[in-house]
């Protein structure tokens, strides 16, 4: 008999979220925009719901860091090594060393990027499900493109770089996610050429979901993939029978108030126990 683990997922409770600052441009024009009672009850949602199907463990928001509750973007997690992250904007600098804290009081072997470099963790840098060891990462906004070798070399994984080209997908979960046996949703028009065709040579057509703009724009591709189960903000009819036809089992939870702030589904999680396997 096959022993089956259960996922684990690190979340942040939006105790003190709200958007404050203006560093994407879904900010523009919700500078305190946000309601502490609203936000709180979407993640509520959104954690019950993933936990029916994973370990949710918590990590304790931090007064004046607003943006921590986007646990994707701590670092990146490979086995027991946790590679932080290092923000473009001083706005999410100082949520560092309490993600740093958090994953050495938990026992996780940390390791550290050349200084200089700007990565966001794992809101930039997503690993296949279909092909162990390979790494996706996304660069041009938020990420540089210097992270991609470093990660190869630290984690021993193949990455492949992908150049977002659309300020609003401005990290790579936004518009591309990896999903069980080797599928991907993604919204094509948020890479540039180079981008798009490393993505058509790695995943076979029968396995790319391609999104239109109007998916997009709910976050569709900012989800969380747990087997077979995808959790999003929103699908729309159509996409939401090409997954289902691939397999999958949608279910959407309504991240509005986190989508002023340019997060949904995805963001507001960390996967805990990427495989290292082949």
């Amino acid at each position: 008999m096959i022993e089956r683990t259960v996922p684990r997922i690190l979340m942040c409770a939006p105790t003190f979220f709200e958007v404050s600052y203006v560093i994407n441009p879904w900010m523009t024009g919700h500078v305190h925009d946000t309601t502490l009672e609203r936000s709180q009850r979407q993640w509520d949602a959104l954690r019950d719901t993933i936990s029916r199907h994973a370990d949710v463990v918590q990590q304790p928001p931090a007064e004046g860091w607003p943006d921590m509750t986007f646990t994707a973007n701590a670092g990146l997690v490979f086995g027991n090594t946790f590679v932080p992250s290092h923000f473009r904007y001083a706005e999410r600098q100082g949520e560092e060393p309490y993600d740093r804290a958090w994953f050495e009081r938990h026992g996780f072997d940390i390791v550290e990027l050349p200084g200089g470099v700007f990565f966001e963790g794992a809101g930039d840098a997503l690993f296949d499900r279909g092909v162990a060891r390979r790494l996706w990462m996304g660069h041009g906004h938020r990420s540089d493109v210097a992270a991609a070798p470093a990660l190869a070399r630290l984690l021993d994984v193949e990455v492949l770089s992908l150049k977002l080209a659309d300020p609003r997908f401005y990290h790579l979960d936004t518009c591309f996610c990896p999903l069980a046996d080797g599928y991907t949703l993604y919204f094509p028009a948020a890479f540039d050429a180079a981008a798009l065709a490393l993505i058509e040579q790695h995943v076979p057509p029968g396995q790319r979901i391609a999104v239109h703009e109007h998916d997009a724009l709910d976050f569709a591709c900012n989800a969380v993939n747990l087997g077979r189960v995808v959790i999003l903000n929103r699908a729309s009819a159509d996409l939401r029978s090409r997954l289902e036809g691939a397999g999958f089992m949608v279910i959407e939870v309504a991240l509005d108030e986190f989508m002023k702030s340019g997060g949904a589904a995805k963001c507001l999680t960390l996967k805990l126990d990427e495989a290292t396997g082949a």
